[in-house]
């Protein structure tokens, strides 16, 4: 078994494209909105029992890999690791030479960033500024900067990259790593004069820095953060997961805070069970890793109108995530680093931790000090943000229970409640995690009517054999894609052949495509009478080379416009010859239509 098979075994298709796409089962498929326009009816099916996925709306089909690869903008390795990692296969076992090499990559990065955490460690043990930084204003133990690794980046443009090429690392490698930038003037460290925190994953390995500057400067930023690598993902990096795992274990709930030294400053109180994600941007990759070590998280962010927004989402996310979500008030609107430096903050902070409330009562509470629920705006208000939470809760028993609730507190009748969620459910377009990379506007609208007519006219063909001598009249060069050009070849090189009983000898040429071909046909033409079917396809060969001589003409209708008056007249005639082939091959069709039709 390959890397591909092993994943596919251990995700469901369906599981995946969720996480983009709200579907919903009809029959043996499943359909849903495509996530490349703006539609109205759902025009995206996928296919469990084939694994496949194809979108109506645009032509755009495939497995699982390849719709990752559309939505997050990824080539296929990059989808690979992705689904790997989501399915917990180790591709290192499927490695060849040229994946080996590119495990050597990553070895090289995790090598630089242990080597810079130390260079780092090294300049803070003696840059008195960055130690009365950390050990004094930050309270800091000398054992807690040694736990967390805590380091300085000098001034100086190169003394990180001076350092790191003696010791046989390459720019280009110190590059990949995060670690240095390229300007007009060459390689320049990408941290100077800035406090360093290392960013370590789940078992300790450094993927990256945040970094803080000591000295602040208005025209730099206070923060910055190591760039994406093949190492470091913001969206899934959980800051002291490795530290705070056992403790979780132990204590069966994690805390969630929003800064990478509230995190350092509870670990040394005490509470060790503490993590931090970047902000408040809380992701399903960080609360299922999170959910691996317990199902208890509990939030403890600002309580401002970022960190209200961030609880709004965080509530669904939570319920995909199979977590119970709770929220931590911290007394005076503190953060929980500035909290544990007051006197007895220490002992409040573990009483907070302690006193939590479930997301969504926590959730009710804010919007009932934010608005006047004694007007009518003010019920709307409050129904109206609050409803579009409780709609997104799995549990029926829980929506109801909180449906109950809301009309409670705003004085009106459960019935009224449910007419407006149903409302707010049917007007509300199913939530798309991330958009394709691509998007919409930038897609070629003509090229994607192409391949809607190529797929559907080979679907009809390749199921049904009666019809395939309509493909004869076509050229090769007027199905866009080269999919479509190599099955119409193979089909005119086996005229007989039965789908049903030779798929293998079609799957082996046309790999998932015959799939989503197969599939397209079901769910548009298995119901048609053969009389039909043939219209059908009379009217998708029609259109093949409509498009084909459109295309055509546009390149000589542009040479005649900036060519002499010899050359156009041979253009002209050029562009004469289209129009009568395509002439021609309209009475062909029409001819023959009627005569099947007789």
């Amino acid at each position: 078994m390959d890397a591909m098979e092993d994943i596919k075994g251990r995700l469901n298709i369906e599981d995946v494209i969720a996480r983009y796409v709200t579907l919903k089962r009809t029959g043996r498929n499943f359909k849903g909105l495509s996530p490349f326009g703006n539609e109205k009816t759902p025009s995206f099916v996928v296919s469990p029992e084939k694994q496949i996925w194809h979108d109506f709306s645009s032509g755009k089909g495939g497995n699982m890999f390849s719709f990752v690869m559309e939505m997050e903008g990824l080539d296929f390795r990059g989808a690979l690791e992705l689904l790997a990692r989501q399915a917990g296969v180790d591709l290192s076992q499927y490695r060849n030479e040229q994946s080996g090499a590119r495990g050597q990559e990553k070895e090289r990065i995790y090598a630089a960033l242990e080597l810079a955490t130390k260079f780092y460690q090294v300049h803070f043990s003696k840059t008195k500024s960055a130690l009365e930084y950390i050990l004094k204003k930050r309270q800091f133990s000398k054992q807690t900067a040694l736990l967390f690794r805590i380091g300085y980046a000098p001034e100086g443009d190169k003394a990180l990259l001076t350092f790191m090429k003696s010791k046989g690392f390459s720019e280009n490698e110190l590059k990949a790593a995060g670690l240095v930038s390229s300007r007009y003037s060459g390689f320049s460290d990408m941290f100077r004069g800035r406090i360093m925190i290392p960013l370590a994953d789940a078992q300790g390995r450094i993927i990256g820095f945040t970094s803080r500057l000591l000295v602040d400067n208005p025209n730099a930023p206070k923060y910055i953060n190591t760039p994406q690598t093949a190492v470091y993902d913001k969206s899934r990096h959980v800051f002291g997961l490795h530290l705070a795992k056992e403790a979780i274990r132990v204590n069966k709930y994690v805390v969630v805070v929003e800064g990478n030294l509230d995190v350092i400053a509870s670990n040394q109180a005490g509470v060790k069970q503490v993590v931090a994600s970047a902000g408040t941007a809380m992701t399903e990759m960080h609360l299922k890793a999170l959910g691996r070590f317990t199902k208890d998280i509990r939030l403890a962010f600002d309580q401002d109108g970022a960190g209200i927004a961030a609880t709004e989402r965080a509530i669904p996310i939570a319920g995909r995530a199979d977590v119970s979500l709770s929220i931590i008030d911290i007394p005076g609107g503190k953060d929980p680093d500035e909290l544990i430096n007051t006197k007895g903050g220490p002992e409040i902070w573990a009483k907070s931790i302690e006193s939590h409330k479930y997301a969504l009562d926590w959730l009710i509470e804010q919007y009932q000090k934010r608005l006047d629920l004694t007007s009518a705006p003010g019920k709307r208000q409050f129904s109206d943000v609050l409803l579009k939470v409780v709609r997104t809760l799995e549990d029926s028993v829980e929506q109801d229970h909180y449906m109950n609730k809301i009309a409670g507190i705003i004085g009106v009748s459960v019935e009224a409640l449910k007419t407006k969620l149903q409302q707010t459910v049917s007007d509300t377009r199913p939530v798309v995690l991330k958009k394709p990379a691509v998007p919409l506007a930038k897609i070629d609208l003509v090229l994607a009517e192409r391949i809607k007519s190529q797929n559907q006219l080979l679907a009809i063909a390749l199921v049904n054999a009666g019809l395939r001598p309509i493909l004869d009249k076509l050229l090769i060069d007027m199905f866009p894609e080269e999919r479509g050009q190599k099955l119409l070849a193979f089909i005119r090189k086996h005229p007989e052949i039965d789908i049903k009983k030779q798929k293998s000898l079609l799957a082996s040429d046309n790999g998932e495509y015959v799939d989503i071909l197969v599939l397209l046909y079901e769910e548009l033409y298995q119901d048609l009478e053969v009389i039909e079917l043939r219209y059908e396809a009379a009217r998708l060969q029609v259109r093949l080379i409509e498009n084909y001589v459109k295309i055509k003409k546009v390149p000589l209708a542009a040479a005649m416009r900036e060519g002499d008056s010899d050359k156009s007249s041979a253009l002209l005639m050029q562009v004469k010859e289209l129009d009568k082939l395509l002439r021609t091959y309209k009475e062909n069709i029409n001819d023959e239509s009627q005569s099947q039709a007789n």
